[in-house]
């Protein structure tokens, strides 16, 4: 594979994974849309779906890795690392696209449910202390999820845990089962099955943060809610936001481990 290739191939696959994704978070959260509530189990197999056709769409260009946490995980298993950069570009370009997109879909419904006061309520009384308005603008807004990650319970260790833990069993799973031939990505049947794997990740891990499981789907997507002319859209919790990022590198780090010694 060329590097333009690489580059290319986890450009569109990545933007395709965040439209599916982001895209079924859109559906069950906001105002207006048909799948307004539908639930977790939806968001789980939304995910799911998302990961299989940006795989199979992206397997033929670039291996389809998709996500830093694999692109470590395959390079620590194989010793190779001149591509990483360019792996690593790719993911956080089409994780930007793929977040822009499902704005652009969902567009009359974010404005519908970011004007509607029994969901953002009204504004903050004169006389809120300066630091409490600065807090709350800071914090997570009221469509941050549908962009980006976040704790039910604010504890940064076990939240780093809980995303360490579900990319260990992602990364593993992609390594003894989801690999093409020659190693460096996701093969037709590994597609499918890694598929299943995050739809087993949600359902299972992904109660407490979540689940972001992939650096790029959390970080391209928050800054891009950070840009976009969203009225009341609230902060982008950049408190929170290295957890998603630190927690799924390290889970890959662990896997790749796990396989050398026990694997290999």
């Amino acid at each position: 594979m060329s590097s333009s290739d690489i580059f290319i191939g986890e450009t569109i696959g990545t933007a395709v994974l965040i439209l599916l994704g982001g895209g079924v978070c859109a559906a069950v959260t906001l105002k207006a849309s048909k799948a307004r509530d539908a639930g977790w189990v939806a968001i789980a197999f939304g995910w799911g779906f998302a990961v299989m056709t940006a795989a199979y769409i992206s397997t033929p260009l670039s291996g389809a890795h998709l996500n830093p946490a694999v692109t470590l995980g395959i390079a620590l298993k194989d010793g190779a690392w001149g591509d990483v950069p360019v792996y690593l570009a790719g993911q956080m370009l089409g994780a930007m696209i793929g977040a822009a997109l499902v704005w652009a879909a969902y567009y009359g419904q974010f404005q519908a449910h970011l004007t509607d006061r029994e969901i953002v309520g009204g504004p903050a009384p004169r006389d809120t202390p300066a630091k409490a308005v600065e807090a709350q603008e800071k914090g997570a807004g009221p469509v941050l999820g549908i962009f980006s990650t976040g704790p039910e319970i604010r504890h940064a260790v076990q939240n780093l845990a809980t995303e360490i833990i579900g990319t260990f069993v992602l990364l593993l799973a992609i390594l003894t089962q989801g690999l093409n031939a020659e190693g460096d990505g996701l093969g037709t049947l590994g597609a499918l099955i890694t598929a299943f794997v995050v739809v087993s990740i949600g359902l299972s891990l992904g109660g407490p943060t979540g689940y972001a499981i992939n650096p790029a789907r959390d970080l391209g997507p928050r800054i891009v809610h950070a840009l976009l002319p969203l009225p009341n859209k609230g902060g982008s919790d950049w408190g929170y936001a290295w957890i998603p990022v630190v927690g799924p590198l390290i889970g890959a780090a662990i896997a790749a481990g796990v396989y050398n010694v026990a694997f290999a």
